[in-house]
């Protein structure tokens, strides 16, 4: 009996309700027994004087007679109001209780991958108006979007990953095919095509692993005091090649007497490599990328800025997101992973930094910056 009133709060609910209507009446009698001889007495007495006396028996039978209605007076109001506490506190308990039920449903339902499921709120709009079973219903339908939003991104990824896989297999598997099949020569041309779409394959495996890193929290920063023209000099000696290749000025402007700041110099490094990588390669030959950095108060903004193809404003609020692409035929064919962007925010958060994007449009070129705090 015991264990099937711990698992039911209504019986709970019902029961305290009980054990106060018991202990008010108990009070209640009890109190009726302690006052109602003395203010017999006292109200007799008064009589008394009034009437001129009146004699021993009397009194008894006056007070008898007082004392039997009093206690039925008490027992017919106590058993009235025991009545009347009992049903209030079945509604009551049933009001209180039939939310969490709700609440407990629907979390089974979302347990068995019915995302869609939602509780049913009050008729008020305002979270202020709400009481504590209003909120709660509240936070548990906010814990079901956030459930579903991260169930949807999960299956994007999967589909992402499984498309990008997919690309690069396809072509290994052409080429081997038409070496076996005596279609395509046995010559450097052809297998320098399948190493570098094995290539791809394994930038893609070694992005995905970083990016399951950086989600997961499974690293670990040096962080270090930094000269910021120390990792700007790193950036400039590995892709200084690849801009004269391609005929795209990059400029430098950092002042002489930026502070240092406090990072992991190989991650930072990493994410300045991504942004001026993206720069380069969406700026057409004759273009241009500026790299600068200034102090901010006690941050230092490190800002990428090129006249490329720019990004469509709707695109900016999710340039940042996994496997996503303003132009996806282009950020194929030039072999992006659609990630390096997701890593770089990762990776400039986990300094207690900012990382944003801005552009005026198609056309108009864009602009990549981040802050990061100083030693």
């Amino acid at each position: 009996m015991l264990g099937y009133i711990r698992r039911h709060l209504s019986l709970k609910l019902l029961l305290s309700y009980l054990v106060i209507i018991i202990v008010g009446v108990a009070v209640l009698a009890t109190a009726a027994e302690l006052a109602v001889p003395t203010a017999f007495e006292r109200h007799m007495a008064t009589m008394a004087e009034t009437m001129g006396g009146m004699s021993m028996m009397m009194e008894l039978d006056f007070f008898s007679s007082f004392r039997n209605a009093v206690t039925e007076a008490v027992l017919l109001a106590g058993s009235a109001a025991f009545v009347a506490a009992v049903l209030l506190s079945i509604i009551v308990s049933r009001r209180v209780v039939l939310p969490v039920q709700e609440m407990q449903a629907a979390s089974q339902r979302i347990a068995d991958g019915h995302y869609g499921e939602r509780v049913g709120m009050p008729g008020r709009a305002n979270r202020e108006d709400l009481d504590e079973l209003g909120r709660l219903a509240l936070s548990f339908n906010r814990m079901a979007t956030q459930l579903q939003q991260t169930e949807a991104l999960r299956l994007e990824l999967i589909g992402n990953v499984a498309h990008e896989l997919r690309t690069p297999l396809a072509s290994i598997k052409g080429y081997m095919e038409g070496l076996i099949d005596g279609v395509l020569p046995s010559e450097a041309t052809t297998f320098q095509q399948v190493h570098r779409e094995a290539d791809r394959l394994q930038r893609l495996v070694h992005d995905l692993q970083e990016l399951s890193r950086f989600e997961s929290g499974a690293y670990e920063l040096d962080l270090r005091p930094t000269e910021p023209q120390r990792l700007i000099d790193g950036v400039v000696r590995r892709l200084g090649l690849q801009f004269e290749d391609k005929d795209v000025a990059l400029e430098i402007d950092v002042p002489a007497d930026l502070p240092p700041i406090r990072v992991d110099e190989d991650r930072i490094g990493q994410v300045l490599l991504n942004l001026i990588g993206n720069a380069l390669q969406y700026t057409p030959s004759g273009g241009r990328v500026c790299l600068s950095a200034r102090t901010e108060g006690d941050r230092v903004r490190f800002s990428v800025e090129d006249t490329g193809v720019g990004i469509p404003p709707e695109h900016l609020l999710h340039i940042f997101e996994r496997f996503y692409r303003v132009d996806k035929s282009r950020s194929r064919a030039g072999g992006g992973s659609g990630i390096g962007l997701t890593i770089a925010r990762h990776l400039v958060e986990a300094h207690d930094g900012q990382i944003q994007a801005a552009s005026d449009g198609p056309g108009q070129g864009s602009t990549f910056s981040f802050t990061l705090p100083t030693a």
